[in-house]
């Protein structure tokens, strides 16, 4: 379900523009783990591993669904540290190009390439979903549960 839920006051803010390109989806892939280190999320966790990964399916998604010539995609984690939250936010130039609703992925075919990575994030996150804040980006987000947080 694409329903947005309401924390606490963030407490951490890490935002960066990447180029829209593969190199540009791998730097926030490691950006996101060292930053997430800092903020007491280790890098051998289970929680930063994850994170890692989704940050990764959500960029690379941008670089390949999002790409629009001359446009960077931008990055951005909030950590909620009360409720043991990180929001993990990628937004690209082609709003247009809308993905699945939450809920609605379908597996691909055994020998397809491609079609996997937002049944990743599905999987791995709280919830996710998309949302159109203006007329030339789309933002696709995701949730997760910080290490040692219980509920």
């Amino acid at each position: 379900m694409n329903v947005e839920i309401a924390h606490p006051t963030p407490t951490r803010h890490f935002v960066i523009r990447l180029s829209a390109t593969p190199r540009g989806a791998r730097l926030a892939r490691h950006l996101a783990a060292e930053q997430l280190d800092g903020w007491g999320w280790p890098y051998a966790s289970d929680a930063n591993g994850t994170a890692a990964l989704l940050v990764a399916e959500l960029a690379s998604n941008a670089v390949r669904h999002g790409r629009e010539r001359g446009r960077d995609f931008r990055l951005r984690l909030t950590l909620y540290a009360e409720d043991g939250m990180l929001r993990i936010e990628v937004a690209d130039a082609r709003p247009e190009r809308r993905p699945p609703t939450p809920g609605t992925l379908r597996l691909p075919a055994p020998d397809a390439e491609s079609g996997r990575g937002l049944l990743l994030v599905e999987a791995l996150s709280s919830h996710w979903g998309a949302t159109w804040g203006d007329q030339c980006t789309k933002t696709v987000w995701c949730e997760v549960e910080g290490p040692g947080y219980c509920r």
